[in-house]
């Protein structure tokens, strides 16, 4: 025989006063009936159970709302829980929960703030309670009074103000919350711009997250204040400044303009969110990053390229306008592989666009820019062509890169197998490993290149012999 509702729970027992709810909904009537029961645990417990059923409790909210008055302070507390997980079904409790925002106990005031922004529709009462609640003694409480007016969303549009002023709260829990309420009220919010812009120096990066979120979400509105921080003469918020103006993701001249100019910033961190937001916009900060390289010092170089690299296959004209950026002419060459002869003119070309590039850049910058092109070079003969002749590169760092780059865009002519092939025979272990793994990648099988795989699976390097391995299975597979 199953044990009485009365007896499950006084013990404690809700989730098996909840499996039977879930088999005989009429059950619910007499849970609501054991609110007025005078054991606390079993009134307790039915408050609980009540709460986890949500709207299905509707027609326990009075008595619910009764137990707002109760002298067990815990009662109470879980009374306003309830009514909260109830929601907007649960509008006739708002009066008297707004009044528990003055409650001596904490928990009480931290779970009436709570219910509030869950039922919603709030009346000039309660959302004026709420305000006051702004200033409660209690960082928890504050807290949950902030994120309540932001569940409020338009209705709340008058505590923009209040919001505004616990931007500057003490608590970094409250700031960040004041701050992701504005971005919910969502009507309007332009009017706080103003005051989330100053908050862009908060010395929390928790809250300036939250700002700059905050900003973005308010979208194009924000840029011309964004845009007037680039001058601010805190680094912290010409950052945050930059930052929001590349998620943001307007492609505007104007914008692209001022965060080039802040790619020479004197603070690195500028610098390089300036890139980062670049990156952010696309295909129409090309042809700003390629500008900025011309005069840009060694470390933003490799930045710069690397942001154009991270934009992918639509910096694609970044392949041709980067040769002339650093536009160095070197001697013609002529490649011959095999019985394939490359015209002088071709290889001249190629000498000319990256002679800088392989020859008189610093290596690792030569590397960032090898890499860039496996990422925006997918069908381009141009970067191919160079990538091959990265091959040829004193450094080891720029052949290695060069070998990864060409496996990435998956070139099967002679061109580019030949001189993957030359390459197993490097001196040094990384690039023989690169050019195997890219073999592999590249899909060509031939007698040659399964011959000079199988050389390699006795290398001296294990990492070497194991990328051998794997490319000659990729080529075998059936």
């Amino acid at each position: 025989m199953s044990a009485p509702l009365e007896k499950l729970l006084r013990d404690a027992r809700n989730d098996l006063v909840l499996s039977r709810i879930e088999k005989d909904p009429s059950i619910i009537n007499e849970v609501i009936g054991h609110l007025e029961n005078q054991i606390r645990s079993i009134k307790f417990n039915s408050i609980s159970v009540l709460g986890e059923l949500g709207e299905k409790s509707v027609n326990g909210i009075p008595k619910l709302i009764s137990c707002l008055d109760d002298q067990d302070w815990s009662i109470i507390r879980e009374a306003a829980r309830a009514l909260g997980k109830i929601g907007n079904k649960a509008e006739n409790a708002i009066s008297r929960l707004s009044e528990l925002l003055t409650n001596e106990e904490e928990t009480i005031r931290k779970e009436a703030a709570i219910a509030l922004g869950k039922i919603g529709n709030p009346s000039p009462g309660s959302l004026a309670a709420l305000l006051n609640t702004l200033i409660d003694k209690s960082e928890i409480v504050r807290t949950e009074a902030v994120i309540a007016i932001g569940e409020l969303g338009s209705d709340a549009y008058e505590a923009i103000p209040d919001l505004m002023k616990s931007i500057k709260d003490i608590s970094w829990t409250v700031r960040t919350a004041s701050a992701q309420a504005i971005s919910k009220i969502g009507k309007d919010t332009t009017k706080a711009i103003p005051s989330l812009i100053i908050a862009l120096q908060d010395n929390d990066w928790r809250v300036r997250y939250r700002v700059v979120n905050t900003l973005v979400q308010i979208g194009e509105a924000a840029i011309p204040n964004l845009l007037n921080e680039l001058d601010n003469k805190n680094p912290i918020v010409r950052s945050g400044a930059i930052e929001a103006l590349g998620e943001i993701k307007k492609p505007d001249p104007i914008i692209i303009e001022k965060l080039v100019i802040m790619l020479k910033d004197k603070k690195e961190k500028v610098r390089g969110k300036a890139a980062d937001s670049l990156f952010y916009i696309g295909k129409d900060a090309v042809p700003g990053l390629l500008n900025a390289l011309k005069s840009a010092k060694k470390d933003m170089q490799k930045i710069i390229i690397s942001a154009i690299a991270r934009i992918g296959k639509e910096a694609e004209g970044a392949i041709t306008d980067l040769s002339n950026i650093l536009g160095l002419k070197g001697e013609e060459i002529e490649f011959r592989r095999k019985d394939q002869t490359y015209s002088k003119s071709i290889i001249s070309r190629i000498r000319s666009m990256f002679s800088a590039l392989l020859g008189t850049s610093s290596a690792p910058i030569r590397v960032e820019a090898t890499r860039a092109l496996g990422n925006i070079g997918m069908g381009s003969q141009e970067a191919i062509s160079a990538l091959v002749y990265a091959l040829t590169d004193p450094k080891y760092i720029v052949r290695r890169a060069a070998a990864l780059s060409l496996g990435k865009l998956g070139s099967t002519s002679d061109f580019v197998v030949d001189s993957l092939i030359r390459a197993l025979d490097d001196r040094n272990p990384d690039v023989r490993w690169r050019a195997s793994e890219a073999l592999g990648i590249v899909g060509v099988k031939t007698d040659e290149i399964i011959s000079r795989l199988n050389d390699l699976i006795h290398d001296k390097c294990d990492y070497v012999c194991e990328s051998a391995i794997n490319a000659i299975d990729y080529l075998t597979e059936e």
